[in-house]
């Protein structure tokens, strides 16, 4: 369950579509926005509060023109509303170059069922794949993962099986939903076909008292065989292939503290491109934040997610490297964590297209405060110095500091108030910003040259 948890960001719907939701170019443009100039621009609210309720966990079909997604439709009568989210689909529109908003929103799933984790087949057009009970769950208030003193929950019914869906033939019935996968004993979910599409991946939980944990499978579609590639103690969930679907990416609560981390695995293939287990998992994060919802940059050498590490009031979406090796050089997993987002409450769930000019993400910007789908251009230069120019900076500014008299293993900018810290052992200055509380090591040539002013001056 990738999204149906934090915050209760909770979602299902309609079948009835209305006229396109488009957006204006006349819009005040808020504080938030111009924190993520240079980062994120042209922003849209896809999904609105006025006909969903809550709405999120989205994702990009493989030419783009589409998106699927999880949402609760309002009612006039409340008390209508369905309990669940329910798994929808919409075209993108597209004017002048930007996206203005969506249309054609067709409801997939049956009435009262629970569903969550939409995926798009990369290699079967107007095919989707989702966890679904396909009727209410029996057990609805059912939970599983939780974290204290935040507002969100998971729940694991034990009716969830993965679902296959020709969009042409959905009518929001179950009559035309295939189950791919099924247990009755078990929540099926967070489900991903690979690139090529010979694999799934998905989690499955075994639903019983005190269980906490979740495993990630993949499925040979050919042989019908599955091959376990997480079975740690603790929930592994969320995974998605890396581009060219040699690694997965997932996170996992393998200390038992609800603390998620995000994590990188290496795939094991047999001759004939069969995935036969793990060759080498890395860990990305190692921290006292819940880290979770990676997704992989189109370029397969970054991964964005959501972290707690602004509050569990305040999730954000940074972006970490995770370079497995480009062209014989250094592996970079976990190194240059930068901030994507910087907006109030709640923002997760990032996911890009496939050349990765535009990121959608689950937000609560709106006037309501509700979870709804966003859309913004992705615009942050990624590659913002080389390996080799960044390890000559760092000696520079490291022969600088340690020059200094007092030898200061810190020092503020007057003018900016950040502080340039120096790590004697490892040779290395980075950069602490204490109004978002995040460190990163990727100095610019103009804070290389302030950094040396200023330990020479100290």
């Amino acid at each position: 369950m990738r999204f149906q948890s934090l915050l209760l960001v909770s979602l299902a719907g309609a079948c009835a579509t209305a006229s396109p939701a488009l957006i204006s170019d006349d819009l005040a443009v808020p504080s938030w926005g111009e924190d993520e100039r240079g980062i994120l621009e042209n922003h849209i609210q896809l999904t609105s509060s006025e006909r969903f309720r809550k709405a999120g966990e989205s994702y990009f079909s493989p030419d783009g023109k589409q998106i699927i997604f999880q949402a609760i439709e309002k009612k006039k009568n409340p008390k209508l509303e369905e309990a669940f989210y329910q798994m929808y689909v919409a075209d993108l529109v597209v004017g002048g170059g930007r996206v203005r908003g969506i249309d054609n929103i067709k409801r997939l799933s049956p009435p009262g069922s629970s569903n969550t984790c939409g995926w798009f087949h990369p290699t079967e057009p107007g095919v989707v794949i989702f966890g679904s009970t396909l009727v209410p769950p029996r057990n609805p208030d059912r939970t599983g993962y939780q974290r204290n003193s935040s507002r969100y929950v998971w729940q694991f019914p034990q009716e969830m099986d993965i679902v296959r869906c020709e969009i042409s033939r959905a009518d929001g019935t179950a009559a035309n939903l295939e189950r791919l996968v099924a247990d009755p004993d078990a929540y099926l979910a967070e489900c991903v076909v690979a690139p090529d599409g010979r694999h799934m991946v998905f989690c499955e939980h075994e639903v019983e008292e005190g269980s906490s944990g979740g495993d990630l499978l993949i499925l040979n579609f050919a042989s019908g065989k599955r091959v376990v590639v997480t079975g740690s103690e603790g929930y592994d969930g969320g995974p998605f292939f890396s581009p060219d679907g040699k690694r997965l990416c997932y996170r996992s609560d393998r200390r038992g503290d609800d603390l998620l981390q995000i994590f990188v695995a290496e795939l094991a293939f047999d001759a004939h491109g069969n995935v036969t287990g793990v060759e080498r998992e890395f860990q990305l994060t190692d921290n006292v934040h819940v880290n979770w919802a990676p997704y992989w940059h189109p370029n397969g050498r970054y991964l964005v997610y959501a972290t707690s590490q602004m509050g569990h009031e305040n999730y954000e979406v940074f972006v970490v490297d995770a370079d497995p090796g480009t062209d014989g050089g250094p592996t970079k997993y976990g190194t240059r964590r930068r901030r994507i987002t910087h907006a109030e409450k709640f923002d997760g769930l990032p996911v890009f297209n496939n050349d990765a000019s535009r990121m959608m993400w689950t937000c609560q910007r709106d006037a309501e405060g509700t979870s709804q789908v966003w859309l913004a251009d992705f615009v942050m230069p990624l590659e913002q110095a080389g390996e080799a120019s960044e390890t000559v900076a760092q000696e520079e500014v490291s022969e600088e500091a340690e020059e200094a008299d007092e030898e200061p293993s810190q020092v503020q900018d007057p003018d900016t108030g950040l502080y340039f810290l120096y790590d004697k052992a490892k040779r290395e200055v980075s950069i602490y910003d204490p109004k978002t509380h995040t460190v990163r090591r990727d100095l610019s040539k103009e804070e290389i040259e302030r950094a040396m002013q200023l330990f020479r001056r100290d």
